[in-house]
């Protein structure tokens, strides 16, 4: 595989497209599909700028692991709805426009692709693992900058300032924006915590500190040693807290560090389903966006 590979962090984006497009865009029964014309000129934009050879939408078929919880049981905690069956916190109105949004999706010529027991970044990793080279991984989460590779040219299209103003990111973007390589994130992230994914951190190591510490030891393992060694320059308070922190930190590096090896089939060039695409965008009103959306694998 040498052509480029474009992997949609897929809830991360219909859940921008929610609360980005007003829901006053509605289908002739009434229903709000404002996540779903978002969806399709999302991808119509990537699509024009990217002309990627392939798109697979990374489903969450498990947003929040068991495996994940038991290590962390903080993890997403805040973002459950009903805590005995595990459900995410989904508005009502996106609910019932998710199915509709894998059903365009694939009439696009995307693959939908999701695997038990993992979330969208599992897949995510694992696909990027198998691809040869010339990846773009769209999402709004940090954690997926881990991925970064120059090498392998895998880069990261950050959505925070939304779709249309995406970061395009590096190596060089991360060094920039956090002062450590995209093989040190994962190390980064544990030590100065994420309270959106109910990551508690290191007590009194923020982002600055973690890198630091990073810059002169390279890694969790090498910090973790100087922590342990009384005759090392570690200040006593950091120290202190890392020791404390033990079982958190071994938990937490095997929460954020996204699988590479799920039980995927290798990601193929979808077909585009023209007719039926033209279809269900005049059944729930977002032909407009269909329109765009061939239009930019044609250009």
């Amino acid at each position: 595989m040498s052509s480029r590979l474009l992997l949609l962090d897929t809830a991360s984006l219909y859940f921008r497209a929610f609360y980005g497009v007003p829901d006053s865009i509605r289908a002739a029964d009434g229903r709000p599909v404002n996540a779903v014309r978002g969806m399709l000129d999302f991808l119509a934009t990537l699509q024009d700028r990217y002309e990627p050879e392939a798109v697979v939408a990374a489903w969450d078929d498990d947003w929040r692991p068991a495996w994940r919880v038991e290590l962390l049981d903080t993890y997403k905690t805040h973002r459950v709805a009903d805590p005995e069956a595990g459900i995410e916190e989904t508005p009502d109105l996106l609910a019932h426009q998710v199915p509709l949004i894998a059903e365009a999706l694939t009439l696009a010529g995307a693959t939908v692709v999701g695997a038990p027991e993992a979330e969208a970044d599992d897949v995510i990793g694992t696909l990027v693992n198998r691809w040869e080279t010339g990846i773009d991984v769209v999402t709004g989460d940090r954690d997926l900058f881990q991925l970064v590779d120059d090498a392998r040219d895998v880069r990261v299209l950050y959505t925070a300032r939304g779709v249309g103003k995406h970061d395009v990111v590096n190596a060089a973007w991360v060094r920039e924006k956090y002062g450590v390589e995209p093989q040190q994130y994962v190390d980064f992230a544990v030590m100065r915590g994420d309270a959106s994914d109910g990551l508690p951190g290191v007590k009194g190591i923020g982002d600055k500190t973690a890198a630091a510490l990073l810059n002169e030891y390279a890694d969790l393992d090498g910090i973790r040693a100087a922590a342990a060694d009384p005759s090392s320059s570690l200040r006593p308070r950091i120290r202190q807290s890392l020791l404390d922190s033990s079982d958190y930190i071994d938990a937490a590096v095997r929460v954020v560090t996204v699988r590479p090896d799920l039980d995927l089939d290798d990601p193929v060039t979808g077909v585009i389903d023209e007719a039926a695409l033209r279809a269900f965008g005049e059944q729930w009103n977002v032909a407009g966006p269909v329109d765009r959306l061939l239009a930019s694998v044609r250009t």
